[in-house]
């Protein structure tokens, strides 16, 4: 595994068009929820960095050279020691209340449904969301907590000279500079906004 980027911002900060924007500077795959959907072996491997345990990075994060988003970016600081050359990419919103609007209409809804009884991957979610962000994650004030206390402690854990921050409005000179290449001249990607996650989800 030899992850360039390692992505340490929680889901609905842009991460999904940070996939595809990190695909098309590195060119080559940039790991993502998304991806767990059809990879079900993977699954095994996130229960187990769920319950504490070591996974098999390799096997997950093999031939990726990113990953942003959750699972991964729950496991950041485990994934940044593993791939000590590569940058840590914090993705934001302007405030934990914008982050809060966001994740309350579509992830936590879609979290909300996962019953005892779920297939694997729907549970392992579950149990990421309790485990490793806070138990209350329905909650309005201990979720925009945990979001606060998941910032700060990246901003604090990591040096300095491998912090890359990151907000949707931002586009491509952050990543580029941190990666050292050519800014791409067309625009930014900006996918996955809150109706389509909802329409995909079923939400609506």
């Amino acid at each position: 595994m030899e992850l360039r980027v390692v992505g340490a911002g929680l889901g609905r900060t842009g991460t999904h068009s940070l996939k595809l924007a990190l695909e098309q500077l590195l060119g080559a795959p940039c790991y993502h929820m998304t991806e767990v959907f059809g990879r079900p072996d993977d699954v095994v491997q996130w229960q187990r960095a769920v319950r504490g345990e070591v996974p098999d990075w390799e096997a997950v994060l093999g031939g990726y050279a990113a990953a942003v988003d959750w699972p991964a970016a729950a496991f950041y600081s485990q994934l940044m020691e593993a791939c000590p050359d590569a940058v840590v990419l914090l993705s934001t919103r302007e405030d934990a209340e914008a982050w809060w609007q966001s994740a309350s209409n579509t992830i936590f809804p879609a979290v909300e449904r996962v019953t005892e009884n779920a297939p694997d991957l729907e549970q392992m979610i579950f149990d990421m969301f309790s485990n490793t962000f806070t138990p209350d994650w329905r909650d309005h004030d201990a979720a925009v907590a945990a979001y606060q206390r998941h910032v700060d402690g990246v901003r604090e854990r990591v040096p300095a000279d491998r912090l890359v921050e990151w907000r949707a409005g931002d586009g491509w000179g952050p990543l580029c500079r941190a990666l050292g290449v050519a800014q791409p001249d067309e625009p930014f990607p900006h996918v996955n906004t809150t109706s389509e996650f909802r329409a995909f989800t079923g939400l609506d």
